[in-house]
């Protein structure tokens, strides 16, 4: 009688220790949300910060969690997922170093407010790092799923923890990292801990069971010079940025055609220009206009109390306390790196006559007392976009508030055709102010260009033909519409709310 040997049954790989697969899974999650936010400052600089900008960013991510996902548990069914969890995060290192000088160099090439040249920029600098993170989990779960009667028990709790990693990551990017830390750092801090963590996983399963560490030394020779290539590649890579605060990639660039003058661009766009020498000089269209009503309102020498929603470059506090001395200024300015900048490179002195307070304008504006500025100058922005809730109707009624009966207020926008934002913030200040004028390029009005527009208004009657007069003395083509002529304008344009605010809708072109 012959003896028959029963059939091998496939190896069961060995669970990993459960505090190890919670601490991975809570890891890679986590590691997923410090990309995404970082991506947002990545691509600022070339595409701008806007509502089309972070839900490009959102999906992108949400796209290569997805997709992660799904290859991550599909290789799980096929191979030994032992040995694919030290690879997938030394991988997903080497992704994240390459992603900032890729950015950088795509960039260039992509710049611009495109729908696919933001798509595009985005899926480089998210997608690649973020699927291969994202194929961590399933792997762990896997490994963890030796008792079929726990399934339930097992999953949920490691995706109870991938999801903390992600809550942790973003609250302690959003509160600390960012606001400490350039994006160069942030990143290759992290592709460095990911590699140390794949590298030190790996040597741990190895010396378990031998399976674990990437195949072959010419494959680990060439994930360290993916590595070191994306180290070097950043090295060389043009930086936009001289400085990067909390919200914006910042830089100053020198005037060729004028010694002292300086523009400050912020993700590059120009957002300011001052000399240095002479803060009379206001180069822009849209601060000779500001510029203008000020002198209107109160003939030179004579102080103003202003409250300037946006700092940039403190153009315009410059110029009233230049003109009107002892002008008291008073300054809202969200970014606390800007007017660090501004003190350090562009000539601005906090004193008597300038007080600039880090802080949300529309919160500051509420603590002001009543009756209490003669001028107020809403010049704030997010790239190229006013923040919605800086362009309500209950945002001009606290700055009608603060404003002094015969005081003004002036609001700097920028629309392009066909006019959709201007006509609902016109719409939206004359709800509250009872005399409203505006400024702005006759071409622009015709709707055959995009431009800066200069919401006046008061409580009083405008001196709207000393503006008139002041505006013809800068020789420049403008236009000045009041009453009818901006009734007509505006027509029946939607009054914006707290409710209902749809400002990036509204900007765009299409």
């Amino acid at each position: 009688m012959v003896a028959t040997s029963a059939p091998s049954l496939p190896q069961v790989p060995r669970a990993l220790p459960n505090g190890l697969a919670a601490f991975l899974v809570f890891y890679s999650s986590g590691a997923v949300l410090v990309l995404e936010t970082a991506a947002l400052r990545l691509v600022g600089p070339y595409v701008g910060v806007t509502l089309q900008v972070t839900s490009s960013v959102i999906g992108i991510a949400l796209a290569a969690i997805a997709y992660g996902a799904w290859a991550g548990g599909w290789l799980a069914d096929r191979r030994n997922p032992r040995t694919l969890l030290a690879p997938a995060l030394v991988l997903s290192g080497i992704a994240t170093a390459i992603t900032l000088p890729a950015v950088r160099y795509a960039g260039e090439v992509l710049r611009g407010g495109a729908e696919s040249a933001v798509l595009l920029l985005v899926a480089v600098a998210v997608f690649a790092p973020a699927m291969l993170l994202s194929s961590v989990s399933p792997l762990v779960i896997k490994l963890q799923l030796a008792d079929l009667r726990r399934t339930g028990q097992v999953v949920g709790r490691l995706s109870g923890i991938g999801t903390l990693g992600a809550v942790t990551a973003t609250l302690v990017t959003g509160f600390v990292l960012v606001a400490a830390l350039p994006s160069t750092v942030i990143l290759f801090g992290l592709a460095a801990s990911l590699g140390i963590t794949g590298i030190a996983l790996g040597v741990y399963l190895h010396r378990q069971d031998r399976a674990a560490l990437p195949g072959p030394a010419r494959v680990k020779a060439a994930l360290a010079v993916l590595g070191l290539a994306g180290a070097g590649l950043t090295m060389v890579a043009p930086d936009p940025c001289d400085v990067e605060t909390a919200y914006h990639c910042a830089r100053i660039q020198a005037d060729p055609g004028r010694a002292s003058g300086r523009t400050l661009l912020l993700n590059s766009a120009q957002h300011s220009y001052v000399d240095l020498n002479d803060p009379t000089h206001l180069e822009y269209a849209y601060t000779r206009w500001i510029g203008a009503v000020a002198d209107v309102i109160a003939p030179e020498g004579q102080r103003l109390d202003a409250l300037h929603l946006g700092g940039g470059g403190f153009t315009v506090p410059r110029y009233l306390t230049a003109t009107r001395p002892g002008t008291d200024n008073l300054v809202f300015e969200i970014d606390g790196g800007l007017i660090e900048l501004g003190e350090r490179r562009l000539g601005v002195r906090q004193g008597p006559d300038l007080r600039a307070v880090v802080g949300d304008a529309r919160m500051l504006v509420a603590a002001e007392a009543t009756d209490s500025r003669d001028y107020v100058v809403g010049d704030a922005f997010g790239h190229l976009v006013v923040p919605w809730h800086l362009a309500t109707r209950e945002m001009a009624a606290e700055i009608r508030r603060v404003t002094r009966p015969g005081g003004v207020y002036v609001q700097n926008v920028i629309d392009y055709p066909p006019l959709r934002f201007i006509r609902s913030e016109v719409a939206t200040v004359a709800a509250e102010f009872g005399h409203v004028a505006l400024v702005a390029p006759p071409e622009a009005l015709a709707g055959e260009r995009g431009a800066n527009f200069l919401i006046v208004a008061s409580d009083a009657p405008l001196p709207l033909a000393a503006v008139r007069a002041r505006l013809d003395d800068a020789n420049e083509p403008v236009s000045l519409l009041s009453g009818g002529d901006l009734t007509d304008f505006v027509g029946d344009a939607l009054v914006l709310t707290d409710d209902y605010a749809p400002v990036d809708q509204l900007l765009a072109t299409a």
